[in-house]
């Protein structure tokens, strides 16, 4: 068989190919929409707003595919799992894997790192034809980001903000160093700038009820021991947790942090985080019909 031969064989099966990925993206597009389930690629300008951190080149190393999960400008050309959209050419598709047919050498990808995840810069077909083959690792030209927290290859869109929004207030407060065995997440995003709020309360509350000035490391020491892990105590004490389902012992502690300030302000007199948080619990907790139905679609 003659190398022209075997050319427009190998052309013709990478078009077949290119026709049955489009079909394959076009049915999970409708499986996704039909589940309520997202079905694209992570934006990584979005989510880099989110984080503070540092550039540093990671130079040119095989790098796993399956921990690829967005893209620098193209995200909305690529499903969630790489395969072209519908409405997407496919002309370069087709090239791409041509080209492995051939045998061609292709150069790296280039992509940006953040914690142990990947956004494509360069080279999407070549990621979306190299998983089309099965292929487990692929040469990547790296640019990392150092980050307080490392996000994950399952986190949504949402989990990326709120780790990147932790990222910052664990810069702002040094908690992480303070008291390492913290841990404090949110299940929605836009919640620690108010805990920042709660910690510049307390450190004027410290000045004027000792009548001197406390540094910022030992408000944020303060208010963890005194505010934020009394209040966490009685959650688990009491087992508040369990009646809202998909929230953190973060979101309760805001909200019984703002329940016991109404309850002192009816009452006349200041109550306990203990009352606070069981009060809560028995007057705001959803329905039991509502908390299953919550457990059941995650949250």
């Amino acid at each position: 068989m003659n190398k022209e031969m075997t050319t427009n064989q190998n052309y013709s099966r990478a078009r077949t190919q290119a026709e049955r990925v489009k079909g394959r993206a076009f049915w999970r597009e409708v499986l996704a929409k039909v589940r309520g389930v997202p079905n694209e690629l992570l934006p990584f300008e979005e989510v880099r707003a989110h984080f503070a951190a540092g550039e540093s080149y990671g130079g040119v190393r095989p790098i796993p595919i399956q921990q690829i999960v967005g893209s620098v400008d193209r995200y909305r050309d690529f499903d969630h799992y790489f395969l072209p959209r519908v409405n997407a050419p496919i002309n370069r598709w087709i090239g791409i894997r041509h080209a492995r047919l051939e045998g061609v050498e292709l150069p790296a990808i280039q992509v940006y790192k953040i914690g142990e995840v990947y956004f494509v810069k360069d080279g999407h077909h070549r990621v979306s034809v190299a998983k089309e083959e099965g292929q487990k690792f692929i040469d990547a030209e790296i640019i990392e980001l150092n980050v307080p927290v490392n996000p994950s290859s399952g986190d949504s869109l949402k989990d990326m903000v709120i780790k990147g929004e932790y990222g910052r207030f664990l810069l702002a407060t040094n908690l992480g160093e303070l008291r390492p065995d913290s841990d404090i997440s949110f299940s929605v995003p836009g919640r620690y700038d108010i805990l920042l709020d709660h910690i510049r309360t307390h450190q004027y509350y410290l000045g004027t009820t000792y009548n001197r000035e406390f540094s910022w490391d030992e408000a944020v020491q303060s208010w963890y021991d005194t505010l934020y892990l009394p209040v966490v105590k009685e959650i688990r004490e009491h087992n508040v947790l369990r009646r809202f389902p998909g929230r953190t012992e973060a979101d309760l502690y805001l909200w019984v942090m703002d329940h016991r300030y109404n309850l002192s302000q009816i009452i006349g007199q200041d109550v306990g985080e203990d009352v606070a948080a069981q009060d809560y619990a028995e007057n705001y907790a959803p329905s039991l019909l509502r908390r299953v139905w919550q457990r059941l679609r995650g949250g």
